[in-house]
């Protein structure tokens, strides 16, 4: 890829000011008066067999027109494994799983129907922790699991274990076999975490020409098209689907699960139908942040060398394996992936339990993998008396050192990163002085993430009156990408200011495949297609303009809405006349772009069961954090906040800020506040605001940052993602500053009040899980 100035700036957010003054129309705004409303009965017990299911009575309701159910929609869908029906078909595997919709003239009407639905229910027992579930003798959340169709070959699964996703690079039982190694082992937990976006998922669909058109507030429109075209029996070519703004995503909107009930409904009604979850809803199937297991050890020489390691990761998927099944892959680049190892052996299951799905949020598991990760590092650095910020800096991958799946990494990014936070902790000073008596506790940890790439398309059209339409799959989700990245990229190339580059809202009929917004990917695979859109526009502006200025296209240069002779400001002609030009010429000027991995290789044999073997793009994070902690109540002050973070290259600085900012303070929740707990009767007990306890006001902390630049990337003019890394490296550096400060071993998140104090007072149960098979121990990882 040729490399071309674009300018570096703090571009504003074109979208902010309807968003504040509430101009935007988000998916729900644009219902129609004459559209249905659809509601959803829901289950109230975590595990069942469906004896009887009768919605004659309902259907005669007032203003009921129809009713789904499990036979209108009979394909499963998933990922890695079809194993998640749209609705509960003899089975109930979750409380709140859905049963059967109601679409009717009001919600009123079709909340008054889901009273008249006969329902009866054989109640089993419920397997509702991982512990459970791996029980020799466990009841089977799926006693069909074997038959359902693989889509993704090469993961293990068993019983209530999903999938399987393992690394292992060398002889790693000889390394912990060496007799001049110290070996360290550490176990630690985590509960689930709500994404929370203001917006709830959402969807309207309707049915026209045949075919199915849904609306909705999500992340990855082609995922909706494909799940909705699976269980709707239909060719995916008969559903399109487009996005208006999304009110917030952090992975939650990922999930496909209510956009193809509304085109369901659609098609048995001939109307429109809205389906949008109550906060109650959304909260209590919310696809949380998964609850976690990690179970680490080390064989580590007395000058601080890591020759062996190996870990086991239970993730609990809940009812369906869903995104859980992909998350496996992270956990070998997670917990692998930071520090130079020599021998390897990391293991990650996602296992079934009678409880709500969960779903990728905002780093996915590699902010517990890194919690995980550091705090064992730090009990590293107590057994072989080293200094913790010392012994990282000797062992942080560098340029040529191995991953976990025998990648070979290219520059040196962490060390130099490390060297940065030193810096900037002198230039900033420390907080310790606010400290108050309160006990004081500092600590730097690294985290290592990776940009998701995959197919990307772009097209571009140019205007009239010399503007550019950009035209991706892409979906503005809060993070600006979409109004900012984009728009400065395209601009950077074709000469014009970010302002004159429309970007146009995701619609799958008028845009190519894409692997949808996350992972930090958009500005990377959609930008570097609409790099490649760009560079066809502008072949074509400069050949037109070349016939009009009767000088050659490579004479030419693209510059503030002009087309000059190189050398000569103020030259030639102007955009909108070479638009106008080539229009009664040879025909209106367009570019198409498209991008994909670039597979990076792995060490064959070193992956078994990842989606993701290697890293194209990965990404790196220093933070350090500063906590007082009041010994007679437990709560944790954060006194000051620090991240070095890798950019690759900073378009706009300005915008970066805002998602380090952003990210450190939901990183926060996590570590400090955000708790989610599982019910007796399988429920998620914290289903609304009043009992989820988020961030406020009072607990943000201005976050100082340095933007790391320079690193190696594939991404266009240099670039990495931003967006998904600032909450990375949150829970392990403040659970590492408040193991210092108290002086006592942190295994578990979040560190709430009373949990600091049963700390304090060694009153915290112990965080060892008997029912994890180690990887030490476990015949079946060899």
């Amino acid at each position: 890829m040729v490399e071309v100035s674009t300018t570096v700036m703090d571009l504003p957010r074109r979208d902010a000011r309807d968003k504040l003054r509430g101009r935007t129309c988000y998916t729900n705004d644009r219902a129609r008066p004459d559209m249905l409303h659809a509601v959803l009965l829901r289950s109230n017990v975590p595990s069942g067999r469906i004896i009887r299911l009768d919605v004659s009575t309902a259907l005669e309701c007032p203003g009921v027109l129809a009713i789904a159910t499990a036979a209108d929609a009979p394909g499963n869908y998933g990922i890695g494994i079809a194993d998640h029906p749209l609705f509960a078909v003899d089975m109930i595997r979750y409380n709140g799983e859905p049963i059967a919709a109601i679409a009717a003239e009001t919600e009123a009407d079709a909340r008054a129907a889901l009273k008249a639905i006969i329902i009866e229910i054989e109640p089993l027992e419920p397997v509702l922790t991982m512990a459970e579930a791996l029980e020799p003798d466990a009841r089977l959340v799926h006693e069909n699991w074997r038959d359902y169709e693989v889509l993704t070959e090469g993961g293990a699964r068993s019983r209530n274990t999903a999938w399987e996703a393992k690394s292992v690079r060398g002889d790693v039982d000889a390394a912990f076999a060496r007799d001049d190694v110290t070996i360290v082992e550490s176990s630690f937990s985590v509960g689930r975490q709500s994404h929370l976006p203001f917006e709830p998922r959402v969807a309207i669909g309707s049915w026209e020409d045949g075919r199915a058109h849904i609306q909705t507030s999500t992340q990855v429109p082609w995922t909706v098209r494909n799940v909705t075209g699976r269980v709707m029996q239909l060719p995916p070519g008969r559903v399109r689907v487009t996005v208006p703004p999304v009110g917030g995503a952090f992975g939650l909107k990922f999930d496909a699960s209510i956009e193809p009930i509304t085109a369901l409904l659609a098609r048995m009604t001939g109307r429109g139908v809205i389906l949008e979850n109550t906060r109650q809803e959304e909260m209590a199937t919310c696809l949380c942040r998964e609850n976690a297991e990690i179970t680490i050890r080390s064989a580590v020489t007395v000058d601080g060398e890591i020759v062996g390691r190996e870990a086991v990761v239970l993730m609990d998927c809940g009812a369906y394996g869903g995104e859980q099944v992909f998350l496996t892959t992270m956990t070998s680049h997670t917990l692998g992936g930071s520090y130079r190892l020599g021998a390897v052996r990391l293991v990650s299951r996602a296992i079934y339990t009678n409880t709500p799905p969960n779903g990728a949020f905002r780093a996915c598991n590699g902010v517990y993998n890194g919690f995980a990760l550091e705090r064992h590092t730090d009990e590293i650095c107590a057994a072989i008396g080293m200094d913790a910020i010392e012994f990282r800096k000797r062992n942080v991958l560098g340029d040529g050192d191995l991953g976990p799946t025998g990648q070979i990494f290219e520059g040196d990014v962490l060390s130099p990163m490390l060297e940065r936070m030193d810096a900037l902790r002198t230039k900033t000073g420390t907080a310790e002085g606010k400290a108050d008596g309160r006990l004081y506790g500092r600590a730097t940890t690294v985290g290592t993430w990776f940009i998701f790439v995959g197919p990307s398309a772009a097209t571009i059209n140019m205007n009239a009156d010399g503007s550019a339409t950009l035209v991706t799959s892409g979906v503005e989700i809060g993070s600006g990408t979409m109004m900012q990245s984009l728009p400065q990229i395209v601009a950077g190339q074709l000469g014009l200011k970010p302002d004159q580059v429309v970007v146009k809202e995701a619609d799958t009929d008028a845009a190519g495949l894409d692997a949808g917004v996350g992972g930090g990917r958009t500005t990377v695979s959609i930008g570097a297609a609409s790099m490649g859109a760009s560079a066809e526009v502008k072949e074509k502006l400069l050949r037109s303009a070349g016939e009009m200025l009767q000088t050659p296209p490579g004479s030419l240069v693209l510059r503030e809405g002009r087309v000059e002779i190189d050398g000569r400001p103020g030259s030639g002609v102007t955009i909108p006349a070479v638009v106008a030009h080539a229009q009664a010429t040879t025909g209106p000027i367009t570019g198409t772009g498209s991008f994909t991995a670039k597979n990076t290789p792995a060490m064959t044999g070193c992956a078994m069961g990842h989606f993701i073997e290697a890293l194209d793009i990965p990404v790196f994070v220093v933070h350090e954090a500063e906590v007082a902690v009041d010994p007679d109540t437990g709560h944790v002050e954060v006194l000051a906040y620090r991240v070095v973070q890798d950019v690759g290259r900073a378009l706009n600085p300005r915008a970066i800020m805002g998602q380090v900012q952003g990210g450190v303070v939901q990183g926060l929740g996590y570590a400090l506040h955000e708790e989610v707990t599982i019910t007796d009767d399988g429920r998620i007990a914290q289903d609304g605001f009043e009992t989820y306890r988020v961030p406020l006001a009072q607990d943000v902390v201005p976050v100082v940052a340095d933007l790391y630049e320079g690193a190696p990337s594939i991404g266009p003019l240099g670039t990495k993602g931003a967006g998904e890394v600032p909450i990375l490296a949150v829970g392990s550096a403040i659970a590492c500053a408040v193991s210092r400060a108290i002086g006592k071993p942190v295994s578990r998140l979040p560190l709430t009040p009373p949990r600091v104090l049963r700390l304090l007072h060694d009153l915290e149960p112990s965080s060892s899980h008997p029912h994890i098979a180690p990887a030490w121990v476990d015949n079946t990882l060899r």
